[in-house]
């Protein structure tokens, strides 16, 4: 078992991680920006580092700061958590190049799955569907006409190195793809530092359904599936386990893909597999593989019982995974929304601020993973996530009453939060009856600004 841990993150992750850990018995190391001074991951941590100014380019994206910390601490592991370097290729060469135990895949299958290219052509050879679209980086305007042949319009434009979100537009038309293709290279050069691009086919009307597994680099399993098909802007805000719309023999064989690819790459630790679902054709199609810890995690431990983080760290000290596929089972619905602090009637501005008459719901099946706390000074300088409100009941339709009650009686003052989209959300028609597709929130907050205000 390892023994002294750091925690490369921040945020409610950060406090996720470090209370994983010391269920465990192993000592937690937070690392904080100047502006994290108070945070409560560093009050939490057995020991706390300060690495750097409020940037998060000089501080939580500091590789040499970060892994001189765990050094100077005695550290022998590190969890990058997410966002920020957990699917860095080269922080976790550097982690274990410096003799310590970084918790999660190899550098190799960071690289391998982390490219969206590289990763659809390692799931095509395990027999993963994928996407209609290109066999590889498609390298200019004129190899992507030719793409266009195969895949026709709507067509998806993305980048290789990609992630949140970013560098990816839609072309309706030749057009409109030759505009689009220039703006997702310079997007993606600007964010990823690499401005390749591949093209698929836009499945439309699709769910976006995901598929948690637990590996040790030579056994590997599934923990059911995730629905994220509520996106804003293709962010997840809603998710959901187990999906509503797949079949016992679907959700079989797109579980079993998931493990196949898994171990077909060596993978090691938790990861989620993601797909689309084609609603009327009922197939399904890998999009990519995120080799890290998921923000909708927990919905996925509400329905099995497992803490994935333990896991994932058990694994890391070096034991073989310890459940067998027969061992899981899904018990009941569970529920995650991701509370921000944005303004949505102000088409979501970022509302920072100090937390003051919080009010954290309970009873049975709530569960509120935060950094909260009365006083907390929300900063301007990083992602606006506040907390996850997280439900289990024995039916779906009993999850989204027991949220209506959960975000009623949750209270966040001093900020604007997504709230009220929540509240209006599991009010209506078509999300309880579970018809929805990665764009339809798109057109429902068009049709329903007045509704966000509150």
């Amino acid at each position: 078992m390892l023994k002294k841990l750091l925690i490369a993150n921040r945020g409610e992750i950060a406090v996720r991680v470090i209370r994983a850990a010391q269920d465990l018995g192993i000592a937690t190391v937070a690392v904080y920006s100047a502006a994290d001074a108070e945070a409560l991951h560093v009050q939490l941590a057995d020991e706390a580092v300060n690495i750097g100014p409020p940037a998060a380019k000089k501080s939580y994206l500091n590789i040499e700061a970060i892994i001189a910390a765990a050094l100077e601490k005695g550290c022998d592991s590190m969890h990058p958590a997410y966002g920020f370097l957990a699917e860095n290729a080269g922080f976790s060469d550097a982690v274990t190049a410096a003799g310590l135990t970084f918790v999660g895949p190899s550098g190799d299958a960071i690289r391998l799955m982390g490219d969206k290219v590289s990763a659809r052509t390692a799931a095509a050879a395990a027999g993963v569907p994928v996407v209609p679209g290109s066999t590889g980086r498609v390298d200019g305007i004129e190899a992507g006409r030719h793409v266009l042949e195969a895949t026709g319009f709507p067509v998806m434009i993305k980048a290789a190195a990609g992630g949140g979100g970013r560098g990816i537009r839609i072309a309706n038309s030749l057009a409109e793809f030759e505009q689009a293709f220039p703006q997702a290279q310079a997007e993606a050069l600007a964010a990823f530092g690499d401005g390749g691009l591949y093209m698929e086919k836009v499945i439309g009307k699709a769910r976006h359904i995901e598929v948690q597994v637990l590996a040790d680099g030579q056994q590997a399993i599934h923990c059911y599936e995730r629905e994220c098909s509520l996106q804003r802007r293709r962010q997840k805000v809603w998710e959901e386990a187990p999906s509503r719309a797949l079949s016992t023999s679907l959700r079989e064989e797109l579980c079993a893909s998931a493990v196949a690819l898994a171990k077909a790459v060596g993978y090691s630790g938790a990861g989620t597999v993601e797909y689309l679902y084609d609603d009327e054709a009922d197939r399904f199609y890998f999009i990519e593989m995120n080799t890290r810890i998921q923000v909708e995690h927990p919905v996925t431990e509400a329905i099995t019982g497992i803490d994935l983080v333990a896991e994932m760290l058990r694994i890391a000290g070096g034991e073989p995974l310890r459940i067998a596929q027969e061992d899981v089972t899904v018990t009941g619905h569970a529920i995650e929304v991701r509370l921000n602090a944005e303004d949505p009637a102000r088409d979501f501005a970022p509302f920072p601020g100090t937390i003051g008459d919080l009010r954290i719901p309970g009873g049975p099946g709530v569960r509120f993973d935060s950094m909260l706390y009365n006083g907390y000074q929300v900063p301007p300088f990083y992602d606006s996530l506040l907390a996850k409100l997280i439900v289990h009941a024995e039916t779906r339709e009993a999850a989204i009453m027991r949220l209506t009650r959960a975000l009623r009686e949750l209270e966040i003052g001093g900020v604007k939060t997504t709230k009220p989209l929540f509240l209006a959300l599991a009010a209506d028609p078509s999300v309880r009856a579970g018809d929805v597709h990665t764009r339809w929130l798109e057109g429902w907050l068009q049709d329903n600004a007045t509704a966000l205000a509150g």
